[in-house]
């Protein structure tokens, strides 16, 4: 999803970029992108390992995911074993190979209910929600263990807010989009659920900056902006030109939708990008989706 925007934002910085992929195809588009393409499966250590000695990395980039186009827990089970177990072996074939830094996506989005204003990266994760849900933050939980207490590597993880634009679940072509096109997409309760969101193109120029600048550790990569579902929610649907979205109580979501996706649309808490700002030196071409959404979904 961001390896579209960032491949290039790469190239552009001046660095060499060599990127995997489980599909012979991709490669092709990595090299229309600027990069050079290999093929790889994070499940295989053995020709991982090999293929990241053969590029010889200063620095290696994580954002390996396997997330399922409709939002259901029960369907995240590959996703989350490629965030325990991708993720140990893309760290050890960093290692072995003298990487001097490896940075990770990880998402702002699982920080525990603490009814704080805004969520910083000391916040705990939600590790005692109930499964499915619960093992999707507890292998997001053992992702950033991995990459930030590896020795011999500084271990950068970035938690990025919810992505948008083109190519992304909240384009009109997006599983989100879609969902909001068939009136599938309602604001729960009172729409009190606060989102922090990313665009894909300042997601990527975060991962960038990310190469060079900020301590080893955790940082939230999210826009100056974080809303309640009551007031994103409408503006996507003009801004794709969806329906108004209904509104629906909390006991018919959790029957529809299940206590994970109620949890998040009604508890939520966004999160705040002070430390990114600071130490990263974040900037951000859409500061506020109020923008992004009408003029960079593509």
């Amino acid at each position: 999803m961001i390896g579209r925007s960032l491949v290039p934002q790469l190239v552009q910085a001046g660095h060499e970029v060599t990127g995997t992929t489980r599909s012979a195809p991709k490669t092709g588009l990595i090299r229309d992108l600027g990069g050079h393409g290999v093929v790889a499966d994070a499940f295989d250590a053995k020709r991982l390992r090999t293929v990241v000695e053969q590029a010889r990395p200063e620095v290696v980039i994580h954002e390996l995911t396997e997330i399922p186009k409709s939002f259901d827990p029960s369907q995240f089970e590959r996703n989350n074993k490629l965030r325990r177990e991708g993720t140990r072996n893309l760290v050890d074939a960093a290692v072995a190979v003298g990487a001097r830094r490896i940075v990770a996506q990880s998402v702002a989005f699982m920080y525990e209910h603490t009814g704080k204003e805004l969520h910083v990266e000391d916040d705990p994760l939600a590790l005692q929600m109930r499964d499915p849900g619960g093992d999707t933050v507890r292998a997001i939980h053992e992702l950033e263990q991995t990459v930030t207490g590896a020795d011999a590597i500084e271990g950068v993880v970035l938690r990025y807010g919810y992505f948008y634009g083109p190519g992304t679940s909240y384009a009109a072509d997006g599983a989100q989009g879609k969902m909001l096109m068939n009136r599938r997409f309602p604001i729960v309760g009172n729409g009190d659920g606060v989102f922090s969101f990313i665009h894909v193109d300042d997601a990527a120029a975060a991962t960038v900056k990310a190469i060079d600048h900020g301590a080893a550790g955790i940082y939230n990569v999210v826009d100056d902006d974080p809303a309640p579902l009551r007031d994103w929610l409408p503006e996507l649907a003009k801004a794709i030109g969806a329906p108004e979205p209904r509104r629906v109580p909390m006991w018919l979501a959790r029957l529809a939708g299940g206590p994970t996706a109620t949890r998040m649309l009604t508890r939520a808490q966004g999160a705040s990008n002070a430390k990114a700002k600071a130490e990263l030196g974040l900037e951000l071409r859409y500061p506020s989706w109020r923008r992004g959404f009408h003029e960079g979904l593509g």
